[in-house]
């Protein structure tokens, strides 16, 4: 059974990666790796980082916005961030870049929910590395763990890789693999010894 502590030791999991089981019964996590932001006592929230809003891209979206750019990388990906207020966009990021607004969730990651900091990325002042998300994935006092405990959910430590790769095919599989777990050998049923 995975290990529900944090890198602190303190039973938290901020700063690390869910892995989604297969026998995961809501279609919205199937297959999804989530980055929790914050894991306390009450409750968790946390951004599925592989999964693409293939409608809408970042483009579109600084239209809808009204937010002027000369150059705009269209590679940049908008994703699902979870189910939760949909309509709320949040920048996972690199460290280097700090807002007032700015939660650090730890040494090497942050997370901005304001327009300035999709200005700064649309003008090529935002962070060096940075995943944008509409909505969000949030579990109440206890929820998550008793997931992780009825097995729906893996853990891992986190990684730049992991969290900020904008190839997102693989990356279920890619974060099983850094836990030793080939992902066709796991079944979806559950079953008894």
């Amino acid at each position: 059974m995975p290990s529900t502590a944090g890198k602190s030791g303190s039973g938290y999991l901020t700063g690390q990666l869910l892995i989604a089981m297969p026998q995961m019964n809501d279609p919205r996590f199937a297959r999804t790796v989530i980055y929790i932001c914050a894991h306390t006592a009450d409750g968790a929230m946390g951004l599925v980082v592989n999964r693409e809003i293939e409608a809408l891209t970042f483009p579109d979206l600084l239209k809808q916005l009204n937010i002027d750019a000369e150059v705009v990388d269209d590679k940049i990906q908008v994703l699902f961030g979870g189910p939760v207020e949909t309509g709320r966009g949040f920048v996972l990021h690199s460290s280097d870049y700090v807002q007032n607004a700015t939660m650090l969730v730890d040494k090497r990651v942050g997370l901005t929910a304001t327009m300035e900091v999709l200005k700064d990325i649309a003008s090529g002042n935002g962070p060096r590395l940075n995943l944008l998300a509409l909505g969000y994935a949030g579990w109440g006092p206890g929820q998550l763990d008793a997931e992780i405990h009825a097995n729906g959910w893996l853990t891992v430590p986190a990684d730049d890789e992991l969290i900020f790769d904008p190839d997102l095919d693989n990356k279920w599989e890619r974060a099983l693999a850094k836990i030793g777990i080939d992902s066709s050998m796991l079944s979806g049923e559950a079953g008894h010894a």
